[in-house]
């Protein structure tokens, strides 16, 4: 697979684009970014098996119309259902697929692929997420991308933890978080879905999470792929 052609930013802090799961058309791409929207995050799998079955993951011909359209784009990768438990061997292997995924569609090294960390299991253990989310980390890190760590709702970890345990140098808000990051804080806001009303075959318009950047406590931004 050729690779999606842009280059590798970091991003200035105060702008504003989205993340939604399903597949972009060029039209649509274009409709968010004459709506003002600079950048999108779309998602990848944790398995072949989901990625076979998953209709709703980026492909390379959808991250060329977003590109071409001017918006910036990064990947996140699917979380699980609520109450799924944590393990070091999960994170691996998460991990390893998400860089399979990003290769296989073109996505060039050094950008942002964001781990979805939400809603795991009532009783986990802090070890065992931590865990999950270092070896996902070491398995992305060693693929070249650079680990993002999105943080949502129920995620047992405290505030501390996010930063003093964790490898993690880009951390992503979700719109109902509970806790922030000791001392670096977030580089990505995500608000509540609302929706555009761009071109679907309905017509009725599609719902997206919007996010905004903004530079963390340490002096860091997300990294993306732009034309």
């Amino acid at each position: 697979m050729p690779l999606l052609q842009g280059n590798v930013q970091q991003a200035s802090a105060g702008l504003h684009g989205f993340d939604c799961d399903y597949i972009l058309t060029a039209q649509q791409a274009q409709d968010f970014k004459t709506a003002g929207y600079d950048f999108c995050i779309r998602y990848v799998p944790r398995t072949a098996a989901l990625a076979a079955t998953t209709h709703t993951n980026l492909t390379f011909a959808e991250g060329t119309a977003i590109l071409n359209a001017g918006l910036a784009l990064m990947a996140v990768q699917h979380t699980r259902n609520e109450g799924w438990a944590p393990t070091g061997d999960l994170g691996a292997s998460d991990g390893a697929y998400a860089v399979t995924y990003a290769n296989g569609v073109g996505l060039p090294q050094g950008i942002n692929i964001w781990c979805d960390l939400e809603v795991v299991a009532q009783g986990t253990a802090a070890a065992d997420v931590i865990a999950y989310c270092q070896e996902w980390y070491k398995a992305v890190n060693a693929g070249d991308y650079v680990p993002g760590l999105y943080v949502g709702y129920g995620i047992v970890l405290s505030t501390a933890q996010l930063y003093n345990n964790l490898s993690f140098k880009h951390y992503w808000c979700a719109d109902n978080v509970e806790v922030g990051v000791a001392t670096r804080g977030y580089q990505l806001l995500q608000r509540e879905q609302v929706k555009l009303n761009t071109v679907t075959p309905d017509n009725q318009g599609r719902y997206f999470d919007p996010n905004v950047t903004q530079t963390d406590g340490l002096g860091g931004t997300p990294l993306w792929l732009i034309s």
